[in-house]
């Protein structure tokens, strides 16, 4: 069951460790440190950002990513402020940190360390979504003398999904319990969408909300408001679509549309066929190229429920008849509570298997620069 999110006001400050705590002050080797700014042209940004400022772009959806090659012993990370609560996984090398951005202070200074000369990789991945909180990134400091370098782009898949907190990756690294009093125990990082896009190397955009339904939910909005939007909100400017193509679109929704009503003894929505044929019908039009994929399942209403299992097959059987780009999967693997890793594991492994024997797979664009 998802738990629309609270958004609060926030701005940035650092984090804790996964491995040594980030400083919060210009280490020894950050003498007389030099500005990259956020508009270098060495950094690789991944994901649906709002870059209407190129010297401050908002980080937004989860699993957006900043990636920039750069040398001395260390880095500092710069964000202006935040919306929200925000997680980052901050990565040099092979070392990852949680950075944190809550309420407080603004215009801070993550600096980590980077060990040995020669050529470094940092990596910011947002691992808390959208509705909970975006940052604005400034760029990041590196030592006098220092240099940056683009990292490699190899030729890669182009993945769009689309869903609620299953695929958000919300509680996935809680305990028993679902839990959405802090948002540093919801990774997308360990999703299944970030798993399925790794085992086929795609980069992805992962475009979830916690509490969204198609016709009802949790959510003080519904799909068809938000997903071609900048931010998660119907008032949010509109995305440009065509700026990033994805060679493949996943659509994985309708447990909200089940839960909600339940919750308040409501009965089923009677429009969740008309706003999901909808829905997939705008999308088709975005994309006319790319095979859409809809996923049915991963918590106990997709293959448990007599309302969401037959309706949610009779309108994927219409919309496969009127278009062969659509197919359909359903996970065998569910959970009561949110997914944790082992689960996303589990369901990432079906959806991978299946995949990789279906014909479309292997005619998929990987022809780009």
């Amino acid at each position: 069951m998802d738990k629309a999110p609270l958004l609060l006001l926030c701005v940035a400050v650092a984090a804790m460790g996964l491995a040594s705590p980030a400083l919060r002050s210009e280490p020894a080797a950050m003498d007389n440190p030099q500005l990259v700014p956020a508009n270098d042209p060495h950094f690789n940004y991944e994901g649906r950002l709002d870059a209407s400022d190129p010297k401050g772009p908002v980080i937004v959806w989860e699993a957006s990513t900043i990636s920039v090659d750069f040398t001395g012993e260390g880095v500092c990370i710069l964000f202006g402020g935040c919306n929200g609560t925000v997680f980052f996984n901050a990565t040099v090398d092979a070392t990852t940190t949680i950075l944190e951005l809550k309420d407080g202070e603004r215009n801070v200074a993550d600096c980590l360390p980077a060990n040995g000369p020669g050529l470094h990789h940092l990596t910011l991945f947002k691992r808390s979504e959208a509705a909970a909180g975006s940052a604005r990134f400034d760029g990041i400091r590196i030592a006098s003398g220092a240099h940056v370098e683009k990292p490699a782009q190899p030729r890669r898949l182009r993945f769009e999904i689309y869903g609620d907190s299953i695929t958000a990756g919300a509680c996935d690294e809680d305990g028993p319990t679902d839990q959405w009093d802090s948002r540093r125990t919801h990774n997308s990082a360990f999703s299944w969408a970030a798993l399925t896009s790794a085992a086929f190397s795609a980069d992805y955009r992962n475009i979830s909300v916690s509490g969204i339904g198609l016709a009802a939910g949790y959510d003080d909005v519904l799909e068809g408001q938000v997903w071609n939007r900048i931010y998660p909100t119907a008032q949010s400017p509109k995305a440009d679509l065509t700026a990033w193509v994805p060679d493949a679109v996943f659509v994985l929704l309708g447990d909200n549309d089940d839960s909600w009503p339940r919750d308040k003894k409501h009965p089923f929505p009677s429009d969740f066929t008309e706003k999901y044929t909808s829905f997939i019908h705008n999308l088709r039009s975005a994309y006319p190229k790319a095979p859409i994929i809809l996923l049915n399942g991963g918590m106990w209403a997709g293959v448990n429920s007599d309302w969401l299992g037959p309706k949610w097959n009779a309108t994927v059987k219409v919309l496969e008849a009127a278009d062969l780009g659509i197919h359909d999967f359903t996970f065998k693997h569910w959970t009561m509570n949110h997914p944790r890793v082992s689960d996303h594991r589990a369901l990432a492994n079906e959806l991978d298997a299946w995949l990789a024997a279906q014909h479309f797979m292997a005619s998929l664009n990987t022809g780009r620069p």
